[in-house]
């Protein structure tokens, strides 16, 4: 099975790119920028990434965006997360950007979307990896900020495909946005939301009815609530699950008791991601790899993640097409 993976071709469709960032990059930027952190050695790093909820995680995680100033540096960063895309045979990702976390530190949001936009170019033409750009909303600020970050995003509509909602899901309820995504769909934009993850079933409704999402990033908690387990197998609309994040961040303490292969059973359009893979311990075959060594699965199955994934992505019909051939081509071959 590890080969039979490895050779898989992928979808990433819950990414945040921040999230990527090594701390061996890390430590490049800061010196190259002169910023200072809190660490002595990439390896010093790596041991403080042992959390115990989203909120720890989230403190460390917005410290590390510190280093990123340049739009060469949100290139850079992008780029490297794209090489992995290229050793994990992940052939299509839509990747989530937080711009408040960076326009709170004074950069301009042009300087964010561009360093990013080349990256996601070069790779297409370079690596043969197709990408869209989604960019989340802060939920732990108010939607005034929310606001005022959709009206700097408008004029880079060819760039940005979507919005979304993440960071502390609890306390920051879906409706406490419901304005911003209204405004979002009118200007033409995609929506998808973090919701069910540390968050109960309800904000899982909540953003389907109130923010007019269509996809569920996490989502695992629906099954709190079989009406809406129901709901959501019938109207396939897709969870973008993030296996080793959910259990670094312990919303399951150990794999074998992660829901993701029994909702896939059930007949529900869930996906593997990789969240924030330079926190949580795993890029794309990190994450497929552990979910099918702690559930016994078949070849069967585990092409299905991707073909949900493409099910799920945000490209065109005729792409999509193409992509399920690659899977199909791959799976005569295994």
């Amino acid at each position: 099975m590890k080969d039979f993976i490895n050779g898989l071709p992928k979808v990433e469709l819950h990414l945040h790119i921040e999230g990527s960032l090594e701390p061996e990059l890390m430590f490049e930027l800061a010196k190259r920028n002169q910023v200072q952190i809190p660490f002595q050695s990439p390896q010093e790093v790596h041991d403080a990434y042992q959390f115990h909820n989203l909120q720890s995680f989230l403190d460390i995680y917005y410290q590390g965006a510190n280093v990123l100033i340049h739009e060469q540096d949100f290139f850079d960063l992008t780029w490297a997360y794209l090489l992995r895309c290229k050793e994990d045979n992940v052939v299509h990702t839509e990747i989530f950007f937080d711009p408040q976390t960076h326009t709170d530190r004074g950069i301009a949001f042009d300087t964010v979307v561009s360093g990013i936009h080349r990256a996601l170019e070069e790779a297409n033409k370079v690596l043969g990896i197709s990408s869209k750009l989604i960019m989340c909303f802060l939920r732990h600020l108010d939607e005034t900020a929310a606001l005022a970050t959709l009206e700097q995003a408008i004029p880079h509509k060819d760039k940005i495909i979507g919005v979304g909602l993440d960071s502390s899901e609890q306390g920051h309820p879906p409706e406490k946005f419901a304005k911003v995504f209204q405004k979002a769909l009118n200007e033409g934009f995609l929506t998808v939301a973090h919701a069910g993850e540390e968050g109960p079933a309800q904000n899982i409704h909540d953003a389907l009815s109130m923010l007019g999402i269509t996809r569920i990033d996490h989502g695992i908690r629906c099954v709190e609530d079989e009406v809406l387990v129901a709901q959501l197998i019938e109207d396939r609309t897709p969870l973008t699950v993030c296996p080793l994040s959910n259990i670094k961040l312990k919303v399951f303490e150990k794999m074998e008791q992660h829901n993701i292969v029994d909702l896939l059973r059930k007949g529900m359009c869930v996906t593997i991601n990789s969240d924030d893979p330079a926190y949580f311990g795993g890029y794309m075959n990190a994450n497929f790899h552990a979910v099918a060594n702690a559930h016994s699965m078949t070849k069967n199955e585990v092409a299905q993640f991707t073909l949900n994934g493409i099910e799920a992505s945000f490209i065109l019909d005729d792409e999509k097409a193409r992509l399920v051939v690659l899977v199909d081509t791959y799976m005569m071959k295994g």
